[in-house]
């Protein structure tokens, strides 16, 4: 019995440590410069980006969701924006784990930038 009652609260103490958090649902997003007049955007790939530190105890480290916007737009160079963005919070952590923010969206293309026409 005394097994049994240790695997249930070991199960149930891994079961409830992580969490992803729905933050923010938002149009357009971006980090970046670019002409908003420019009459060359088109849509790009579904793309995420995340931004993470580990966690053993403590955090070791901050995680920015502007660096986790960044890495989904620099998927494509020619990405200047992100259009029906989720941002997520990622709370993976009980003593080892992680910590971050995961950003979903559709790259904003500008092909009026430079090297970037087709």
């Amino acid at each position: 019995m005394k097994k049994l009652m240790v695997a249930l609260l070991t199960i149930s103490t891994l079961a409830a440590s992580g969490c992803s958090i729905r933050m923010a649902d938002m149009t357009v997003a971006s980090t970046k410069n670019y002409n908003l007049n420019s009459n060359q955007f088109v849509k790009g790939q579904r793309v995420t980006g995340e931004d993470k530190v580990p966690v053993v105890l403590f955090p070791l480290g901050i995680p920015n969701f502007k660096t986790a916007i960044d890495k989904a737009i620099e998927k494509d160079r020619c990405a200047v924006a992100l259009s029906d963005v989720v941002i997520t919070q990622l709370n993976h952590a009980f003593i080892f784990g992680q910590i971050g923010y995961r950003v979903e969206g559709t790259q904003v293309i500008d092909r009026s930038q430079p090297e970037c026409q087709k």
